[in-house]
């Protein structure tokens, strides 16, 4: 498989899931545009690696996902877009009558809206192209809950019903859209989580891991962001054609309880 010729916009990759697929669509050929809020001198440097390692075409462009504006403008900004990987979010735990206002708005507008901003702006660029695939990062938290994480699992539920949208609006065009749902994922900030999470329970790390982290996740396994990635590229293929509108669980089992 080639994705020679095609430019993925990645947005939130400049760690974790959104760099594993960035690098695995990079691995394929696709000309990488990265993105994040901060614009630091790393966040280019991720860039300009991705494009020695690969030897294809890597940008950084700066968006805060949060701002409607800046979501928009990261799409018009990369100039193409035949592949667009809705990635970005954050997350709060707090019960419902505690959650404060600014961290709801805050999630629903970067872990939901933006993905409609960048959407809007991608698809007539699809269109003229000739091809696109639309993928959203989504959770096992699209398809299931958990106390505590309101404007997460809202957030999630509702990107995987505009994928849905999407898939139905875009059905009779070589256009697809569909949604990632992992589970836990060993991350950078998974693994900084780990230690806090041995002390407070005065546990082992392989105890801490299976009986308290990756609880739900039946394999008691991570799932990695090189498996994501993997996830991503196989949508991209000629195999994918006539997958749209659906959700593929990277979960170990959760979602199967």
């Amino acid at each position: 498989m080639s994705l020679s010729g095609k430019t993925a916009i990645i947005t939130g990759s400049t760690s974790g899931i959104g760099l594993g697929i960035a690098r695995a669509l990079a691995g394929q050929g696709a000309d990488i545009v990265v993105n994040s809020f901060s614009d630091s001198q790393e966040d280019h440097g991720i860039a300009e690696g991705i494009a020695s390692e690969f030897g294809v075409k890597a940008r950084y462009v700066q968006a805060d996902m949060s701002k409607a504006d800046q979501c928009r403008a990261l799409v018009e900004t990369a100039g193409a877009c035949d592949i667009l990987v809705n990635n970005a979010g954050i997350q709060h735990v707090a019960a419902i009558d505690e959650f404060p206002v600014e961290k709801w708005d805050a999630i629903i507008a970067i872990n939901m809206s933006s993905a409609f901003h960048t959407t809007a702006v991608a698809l007539p660029m699809m269109r003229k192209a000739g091809w696109g695939r639309v993928i959203n990062v989504a959770s096992a938290h699209g398809l299931t809950a958990s106390p505590y994480k309101s404007a997460y699992v809202t957030a999630k539920h509702g990107i995987v019903g505009m994928t849905k949208v999407v898939a139905l609006e875009t059905a009779e065009e070589p256009i697809t859209a569909n949604a990632i749902c992992p589970g836990y994922v060993h991350t950078p900030l998974v693994e900084a989580q780990i230690p806090d999470t041995m002390k407070k329970y005065d546990l082992s790390r392989e105890d801490a891991l299976r009986d308290v982290i990756l609880q739900r996740q039946p394999s008691k396994q991570f799932a990695t962001v090189e498996q994501i990635g993997g996830v991503a590229s196989f949508l991209c293929s000629a195999a994918a054609e006539q997958i749209t509108g659906t959700t593929i669980s990277v979960d170990g089992g959760w979602t199967a309880l």
